[in-house]
């Protein structure tokens, strides 16, 4: 063999070592509280809250943890979804503006989503109707009495993890220096938002497999309806008629992409998930926002449709807020915008910058 060709394979295997150990490290732990109690009154024994990690506290001179970033997921994700790589890589890579070299960041499953408690684990109907008034006192929980953060450096949310991060402000003000919601509204759900999740919870408590919650295999034909309503919510239009120009490419992808997200799917998880926004409201308390924020929306979102001019309302309730509306275009994603973090890193390296 060549020296050349030894040295370049020798380049190669170091520099995949190299990348090996710049690469965080994700850290998976349960939180279990016990005898939880939920707004309407249920109580579950023990609540796991699992959550994930990347990086290592920072202690300031007064021994307070000051460099923790909590990052908040939407309906049916988990705090892995965050690990995808068109955030991961941005925000998370090395010299990026969540490098876990110099940010603690926190990532919880919520409750009734990934590997916190929910209606699958055995419970089933019998599971509380959580509403996200209990997902919240649930972070807040793990943040202030699990891991010790009397302040968060940050407060990131997407879609419900957005919402999440509007009663996180309006409830604890001074419980971060600098918030980051995205693809939201901070108004009761209603609308077309709202028919949209009934519709979806309808067709699949509607199904007569579902059997009230005690079914003995998934209801296929109301998780199929669901899953279209999903989809549609989430839709980008630019992208989506670039990618399928055709009836012909539209079916294929309908017929090969429905049979995917319906196989990941609970009926009760999914129904209790989409029914926690049914208490959601933080209009009344906007005045009580007090940190830096950065709020960003999409022009193509189908959930938060920008013509009912409902963020810009909030906007001037919201003194310390810079509202941006990211512009339809081939590279937004409609809803899912907000996982995309090549279209707004530069807003939050403005956030951090004018929160510090």
């Amino acid at each position: 063999m060549k020296l050349s060709a030894v040295l370049a394979g020798l380049a190669l295997a170091v520099s995949a070592v190299t990348s090996a150990l710049a690469a965080p490290q994700l850290t998976t732990q349960d939180y279990l509280i016990k005898d939880f109690g939920f707004a309407t009154g249920e109580r579950l024994p023990e609540l796991r809250l699992r959550y994930h990690t990347l990086g290592t506290p920072h202690r300031n001179a007064k021994g307070e943890i000051d460099n923790a970033v909590l990052i908040l997921h939407g309906t049916g994700g988990s705090g892995k979804q965050f690990l995808s790589p068109q955030f991961a890589d941005v925000l998370f890579a090395p010299g990026g503006q969540l490098d876990p070299a110099k940010y603690f960041i926190i990532l919880p499953d919520n409750i009734g989503h990934g590997g916190s408690s929910k209606p699958s684990d055995g419970l089933r109907a019998k599971f509380p109707r959580y509403d996200y008034a209990d997902m919240v006192e649930a972070q807040h929980r793990l943040v202030t009495e699990k891991l010790g953060v009397k302040q968060l450096r940050l407060i990131m949310g997407t879609s419900m993890g957005c919402m999440h991060g509007f009663m996180w402000a309006t409830q604890w003000p001074a419980g971060a220096k600098a918030l980051m919601p995205m693809a939201c509204q901070p108004v009761e759900i209603a609308g077309r938002n709202r028919v949209w999740r009934q519709m979806a919870m309808t067709a699949i408590t509607s199904d007569p497999a579902y059997m009230g919650g005690d079914y003995k295999t998934q209801p296929e034909q109301g998780l199929k309806a669901a899953a279209m309503l999903l989809v549609l919510a989430g839709s980008s239009p630019i992208p989506w008629q670039e990618q399928m120009p055709t009836g012909a490419a539209a079916d294929a992808w309908v017929a090969q992409e429905l049979p995917r997200r319906v196989a990941t799917m609970d009926a009760n998880d999914f129904v209790w998930q989409v029914a926690s926004s049914r208490t959601y409201d933080p209009s009344k308390d906007l005045e009580k926002i007090t940190a830096p924020m950065t709020w960003v929306n999409s022009a193509d979102d189908f959930i938060n449709p920008p013509e009912l001019g409902l963020a810009e309302a909030a906007a001037k309730r919201l003194p310390t807020t810079r509202f941006i509306l990211l512009p339809a275009t081939d590279k937004t994603r409609g809803h899912g915008s907000h996982t995309w973090a090549v279209l707004w890193q530069d807003e939050l390296a403005d956030l951090l910058k004018r929160s510090q």
